[in-house]
């Protein structure tokens, strides 16, 4: 019993960093997608609907955290039923936040806020040595403190920067470091994407 909590617990933090994971990118996504609708009207082409993407994207999100409850619910009751309030909310601010986005497509002249990948990618190019995911979130975190920057969320973007080889990652002892790729390097990676592509 007590292992089964235990694994239940650790795929429930999981799957929520998952989450968070992928809220930002679909916030990063609907912020260009509100940049490029705005440059489309500014050119004076037509638009197409801009809240269709995004209101498909915010309903099948919420599917997993509603899949991680159903399985929790055999495991702990109590627990399903905290995931589950928990997972109301989460849909209630989800579903609040294409509004918010949607009304910021409509006035191109706020600044534009660079993606958690953009960040990243920027603090590691100016360092000298490899960095630490809890170092790299601090530095973001002071610099950007406007933001709430998670360590696991900021681990799980180097990790997909890592698979895209746009950074590198080295293990010393039970440590976990991260460089930034040089431009070469992300040349070299890029350029049979592009030439298979076309």
């Amino acid at each position: 019993m007590t292992s089964d909590l235990e694994r239940n617990t650790k795929e429930q933090a999981r799957i929520g960093t998952e989450i968070e994971a992928l809220q930002e990118q679909l916030r990063a996504l609907q912020h260009d997608h509100a940049v490029l609708v705005s440059v489309q009207q500014a050119l004076g082409g037509t638009s197409p609907a801009p809240t269709e993407p995004a209101a498909k994207a915010v309903t099948a999100k919420p599917s997993v955290p509603a899949q991680a409850s159903a399985r929790s619910k055999r495991n702990t009751p109590k627990k399903a039923a905290a995931t589950s309030a928990k997972n109301t909310s989460a849909k209630k601010t989800a579903a609040q936040k294409p509004t918010t986005k949607a009304s910021s497509a409509k006035a191109p002249t706020t600044a534009a806020k660079p993606t958690l990948v953009d960040l990243i990618r920027g603090h590691l190019a100016q360092q000298s040595e490899p960095r630490s995911a809890a170092e790299i979130t601090s530095a973001l975190a002071q610099t950007h403190s406007d933001r709430d920057i998670k360590v696991t969320v900021v681990r799980n973007t180097l990790e997909g920067l890592v698979a895209k080889s746009h950074v590198h990652r080295t293990k010393q002892g039970a440590s976990v470091f991260y460089t930034a790729a040089t431009g070469a390097e992300r040349a070299a990676v890029d350029s049979p994407a592009a030439a298979s592509a076309s």
